[in-house]
Protein backbone atom coordinates (compact mmCIF):
# COMPACT_ATOMS: atom_id res chain seq x y z
CA UNK A 1 0.00 0.00 0.00
CA UNK A 2 0.96 3.33 -0.62
CA UNK A 3 0.03 6.36 1.64
CA UNK A 4 -0.01 9.64 0.61
CA UNK A 5 -0.20 13.49 3.01
CA UNK A 6 -0.83 16.83 1.77
CA UNK A 7 -0.62 19.82 4.26
CA UNK A 8 -0.62 23.45 4.70
CA UNK A 9 -1.37 26.61 7.23
CA UNK A 10 -4.22 29.44 6.50
CA UNK A 11 -3.41 32.77 8.48
CA UNK A 12 -4.98 36.09 8.73
CA UNK A 13 -2.54 38.88 7.08
CA UNK A 14 -4.11 41.32 9.53
CA UNK A 15 -2.17 43.97 7.07
CA UNK A 16 -2.98 42.94 3.37
CA UNK A 17 0.74 42.91 2.68
CA UNK A 18 0.64 39.34 1.33
CA UNK A 19 3.26 37.77 4.06
CA UNK A 20 3.55 36.67 7.46
CA UNK A 21 4.45 39.03 9.75
CA UNK A 22 4.14 39.58 13.37
CA UNK A 23 0.91 41.44 13.25
CA UNK A 24 -0.91 37.90 11.70
CA UNK A 25 -2.03 35.02 13.17
CA UNK A 26 -3.02 31.36 12.36
CA UNK A 27 -6.56 30.92 11.66
CA UNK A 28 -8.47 28.08 13.31
CA UNK A 29 -11.33 26.48 11.89
CA UNK A 30 -10.63 27.23 8.01
CA UNK A 31 -11.97 24.97 5.30
CA UNK A 32 -9.20 23.77 2.76
CA UNK A 33 -10.43 21.22 -0.30
CA UNK A 34 -8.26 19.44 -2.09
CA UNK A 35 -8.81 17.65 -5.39
CA UNK A 36 -6.45 14.72 -6.37
CA UNK A 37 -6.35 13.00 -9.56
CA UNK A 38 -5.07 9.75 -9.22
CA UNK A 39 -2.61 7.69 -12.07
CA UNK A 40 -5.66 5.72 -13.09
CA UNK A 41 -7.48 8.98 -13.81
CA UNK A 42 -9.76 9.11 -10.96
CA UNK A 43 -10.70 12.61 -9.30
CA UNK A 44 -10.68 12.49 -5.03
CA UNK A 45 -12.40 15.10 -3.80
CA UNK A 46 -11.21 15.67 0.21
CA UNK A 47 -12.19 18.65 2.89
CA UNK A 48 -10.43 19.55 5.55
CA UNK A 49 -10.39 21.65 8.23
CA UNK A 50 -7.37 24.09 10.43
CA UNK A 51 -6.35 22.78 13.70
CA UNK A 52 -5.26 25.55 16.60
CA UNK A 53 -2.47 26.16 14.57
CA UNK A 54 -3.92 26.92 11.20
CA UNK A 55 -2.67 23.24 9.95
CA UNK A 56 -4.86 21.40 8.12
CA UNK A 57 -3.97 17.79 6.65
CA UNK A 58 -5.17 15.15 4.57
CA UNK A 59 -3.80 11.95 4.24
CA UNK A 60 -4.62 8.33 2.37
CA UNK A 61 -3.87 4.80 1.77
CA UNK A 62 -4.17 3.04 -1.69
CA UNK A 63 -2.50 0.63 -3.62
CA UNK A 64 0.50 1.97 -5.18
CA UNK A 65 -1.14 1.48 -9.00
CA UNK A 66 -4.24 4.01 -8.31
CA UNK A 67 -1.81 6.74 -6.02
CA UNK A 68 -1.67 10.21 -6.15
CA UNK A 69 -0.79 12.03 -9.16
CA UNK A 70 -1.32 15.47 -9.63
CA UNK A 71 -3.51 17.53 -6.73
CA UNK A 72 -5.07 21.28 -6.40
CA UNK A 73 -5.41 22.33 -2.83
CA UNK A 74 -7.90 25.79 -2.23
CA UNK A 75 -9.04 27.52 0.37
CA UNK A 76 -12.99 27.56 1.15
CA UNK A 77 -13.58 29.48 3.81
CA UNK A 78 -13.10 31.25 6.85
CA UNK A 79 -15.28 31.13 9.84
CA UNK A 80 -13.87 34.76 11.42
CA UNK A 81 -16.33 37.60 10.25
CA UNK A 82 -13.39 39.93 11.06
CA UNK A 83 -10.93 37.88 8.52
CA UNK A 84 -13.02 36.66 5.75
CA UNK A 85 -11.71 37.87 2.14
CA UNK A 86 -9.63 35.74 0.46
CA UNK A 87 -5.56 36.87 0.13
CA UNK A 88 -4.78 37.59 -3.39
CA UNK A 89 -1.33 36.13 -2.70
CA UNK A 90 -2.42 32.06 -3.55
CA UNK A 91 -6.02 31.60 -4.50
CA UNK A 92 -4.59 27.77 -5.30
CA UNK A 93 -1.87 25.65 -5.42
CA UNK A 94 -1.44 22.68 -8.23
CA UNK A 95 1.05 20.53 -7.80
CA UNK A 96 2.60 17.26 -9.20
CA UNK A 97 2.83 14.46 -6.16
CA UNK A 98 5.56 11.98 -6.62
CA UNK A 99 7.09 11.57 -3.19
CA UNK A 100 6.99 7.89 -2.17
CA UNK A 101 4.87 6.54 0.39
CA UNK A 102 4.51 8.19 4.04
CA UNK A 103 6.19 11.50 2.90
CA UNK A 104 4.20 14.59 3.22
CA UNK A 105 3.99 17.63 0.93
CA UNK A 106 3.47 21.09 2.29
CA UNK A 107 1.36 23.61 0.45
CA UNK A 108 2.32 27.24 0.46
CA UNK A 109 0.54 28.87 2.91
CA UNK A 110 -3.12 30.44 2.33
CA UNK A 111 -3.89 34.04 3.41
CA UNK A 112 -7.09 35.49 4.41
CA UNK A 113 -7.57 39.63 5.18
CA UNK A 114 -9.92 41.84 7.30
CA UNK A 115 -12.38 43.90 5.24
CA UNK A 116 -10.50 47.07 6.76
CA UNK A 117 -7.07 47.22 7.31
CA UNK A 118 -6.05 48.37 11.18
CA UNK A 119 -4.75 52.28 10.94
CA UNK A 120 -1.52 50.77 12.38
CA UNK A 121 -0.74 48.69 9.15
Amino acid sequence: AWTGEINGRVFCDVCADGSMGPEDHFLEGAEVAVLCMTKSGEVLNYQAFTNSKGIFTVAETMPESNRWDTCLARPISSVYQYCNLLGDTNFATKFSYSLSSGRSYTVRPFSYQPLKTPMYC
